[in-house]
């Protein structure tokens, strides 16, 4: 039996990167004897186990076999007979399938493994897969995007472009769950280059399936891209800023009807769309003489009254991208200020009891507010 950390940790150890999380795997044993020392089961799919004092992640080595659709359509065998190399070759890229010894006290001792070349593919700064199962799976088209993302001085080697195109071509990114396909999304989104991701789906043909077609059309322009580079440099590497970023010049039922098909988490929704209704707001008066009531309209549907810090974020942002919103945020601080016991006292005592005389009180006042604001 013997302990292997592979991976991700080997490849950021040797970029002198911070580690997170390692990888191990056991060649040489069984889940028997696994347990025997006091690892403690938890893999579904295939054999993984705790560490009994340090609960790390430990794996069998394992070989797979595809039987079925998607990236969970195989099945695997692990057992003491599986090597190292096994293991290893049915990883995604060379630059992940490098491992070292771990010995008894937990540290990594000896060479580095690396039977598929990845220490020279590192140094070249090369994505290349390591062997032909890498089309089977369908869920490592978008690894390759978000590592692209992540990894930006890196380039895609042209057989495993090829590779990428054919996983389009099988038809089995329909197979992707949603929520993995926001996962590594995401995970691209809040990397250093946002905009590698969207090129490598683009390059592979994936967009219009992952992304839909309207921003893959929006994203085919090179004006449109070049935009985006600029306002990504900008921005915070927050999700909801990223990808309100991206979504921006979508009308926001589209953007719902996305958001629903990747499972995005509803409030990056919600800023999303919110901010494309805020960029169509500043689109409409180019010369920031806005109209009290369109101004009204979109603090309603930001909700400024109960959610004032979402708005102020949102105003935030734009105005980090260089939008004309002064007029914007100092009318909404001017409505923020409204005296609304004030506006109760107005309303006739026989009426302070229906809501919707109520609303329309504080409809008046605000829209009087944001005129004088807006004057100003």
């Amino acid at each position: 039996m013997k302990i292997y950390a592979v991976g991700g940790a080997i490849r950021d150890t040797l970029m002198g990167l911070p580690l997170h999380d390692i990888d191990y795997v056991v060649v040489g044993s069984s889940v028997d004897e696994m347990i025997a020392k006091g690892f403690r089961p938890v893999g579904k799919d295939f054999p993984v186990f705790l560490h009994p004092e340090t609960q790390a992640e430990y794996a069998l080595a394992r070989t797979e076999r595809k039987t079925g659709k998607g990236y969970k359509g195989f099945n695997f065998h692990a057992d003491p007979s599986v090597t190292l190399e096994q293991d290893l070759e049915r990883r995604d890229l060379t630059i992940n399938a490098m491992a070292q010894e771990v010995g008894a006290d937990g540290k990594q001792f000896g060479p580095i493994i690396d039977p598929y070349n990845g220490q020279e593919d590192l140094a070249a700064k090369v994505f290349r897969h390591v062997s032909d199962a890498f089309a089977e799976d369908p869920l490592r088209l978008l690894r390759i995007a978000r590592f692209a993302a992540r990894f930006p001085e890196f380039s895609v080697a042209p057989e495993t472009l090829s590779a990428l195109k054919a996983i389009v071509q099988s038809g089995e990114l329909n197979a992707l769950s949603a929520e993995r396909i926001w996962q590594e999304l995401a995970r691209g989104l809040v990397a250093s280059k946002p905009m590698r991701l969207f090129q490598v789906l683009l390059d592979a043909g994936a967009a219009r399936t992952i992304l839909g077609p309207s921003l893959t059309t929006q994203l085919s322009e090179e004006s449109f891209r070049e935009e985006l580079i600029a306002y990504f440099s900008l921005a915070e590497n927050s999700i909801e800023e990223r990808c309100a970023i991206a979504l921006m010049n979508l009308p926001a039922n589209e953007i719902r009807s996305w958001a629903e098909c990747v499972r995005m988490p509803i409030d990056v929704r919600d800023f999303s769309e919110i901010f494309s209704d805020l960029r169509a707001l500043i689109n409409k008066y180019p010369n920031a003489s806005y109209q009290a009531v369109d101004v009204l309209n979109w603090f309603n549907r930001a909700d400024v009254w109960r959610k004032p810090d979402r708005a102020q974020a949102l105003l935030n942002l734009a105005d980090k991208l260089g939008m004309p919103v002064s007029p914007l945020i100092n009318a909404m601080r001017t409505t923020q200020a409204i005296n609304t016991a004030e506006i109760i006292a107005g309303v006739a005592a026989e009426d302070r009891s229906n809501g919707e005389r109520i609303g329309s009180a504080f409809e008046s006042a605000r829209l009087s507010a944001i005129t004088m604001a807006l004057a100003s």
